[in-house]
């Protein structure tokens, strides 16, 4: 008698959990045909909370983001490169570029100011009397030799043919101070590559600056300007003193 108690018992929990069994095959079928790709629930207000789908959608607009940013991000690299690669080619064409022949004219104008300046300055340096005319030969050396090394490398880095040797008013010049001595030659050099030749100077840059288009042959006129004044601002004082000719008397 207790033996068929305990197998109906038995039997009846099998049919239990039977059933349970078909009653989780069948909610899980019910899910899946839902929607393949939506294994969510359903909220309170009946609205599908779907987590798989949503997090695939947030990956895919995630990467949208990521792949249209990296195209912009792409363009404005190449479009910056070939920006700079552009402003680099133009200033390398203006680097090599011809200049104008009133452009030319200038820079070949500036360098033979500065050679004649150096050269009568050194022979101010070797033969004048006055210590302060030698004293202006010498800034005349420094001051133009340094001008001369600018224009040089502008004419260089232009393709412009500097003069190599002083032009005949010049060598005139030269050799006529070279003849002369003592007070006579302090006189001679500051009335003529002192004071002269720094208002010849003064006047080519101004005729020359209104002719100039390139933009480094003006920097160099410019930069040359306010030297060239100084100098015959400080020549004409030493050649209408005493002192700038015979030193003191």
């Amino acid at each position: 008698m207790q033996k068929n108690k305990t197998l109906k018992g038995l039997l009846a929990v099998s049919a239990v959990a039977a059933m349970f069994s078909a009653f989780g095959v069948q909610a899980q079928t019910a899910t899946s045909s839902t929607n393949p790709n939506q294994a969510g629930k359903v909220t309170k207000d009946g609205a599908m909370d779907n987590t798989n789908s949503t997090g695939m959608e947030s990956r895919n607009t995630a990467a949208g983001m990521n792949h249209s940013a990296g195209s912009v991000n792409n363009g404005a690299v190449q479009s910056g490169s070939s920006a700079a690669a552009g402003q680099t080619a133009a200033g390398g064409a203006a680097a090599g570029a011809k200049l104008s022949a009133a452009d030319q004219k200038a820079v070949k104008d500036m360098a033979m100011a500065d050679m004649a300046e150096v050269e009568s300055g050194k022979l101010a340096v070797s033969k004048a009397q006055s210590p302060e005319v030698k004293a202006f030969g010498q800034q005349m050396i420094d001051d133009h030799g340094a001008a001369l090394a600018k224009v040089q490398a502008l004419a260089q880095a232009r393709g412009v043919t500097l003069p190599t040797e002083l032009d005949s008013k010049h060598k005139a010049m030269s050799a006529k101070l070279e003849k002369m001595s003592g007070a006579d030659f302090d006189k001679a050099y500051m009335a003529g590559a002192g004071v002269k030749d720094h208002k010849d100077t003064h006047a080519k840059l101004m005729s020359d600056a209104k002719k100039i288009k390139d933009p480094d042959v003006k920097a160099l006129a410019d930069q040359h300007m306010p030297v060239v004044e100084q100098h015959l601002k400080a020549a004409q004082q030493m050649a209408s003193a005493k002192s700038g000719t015979t030193s003191g008397k």
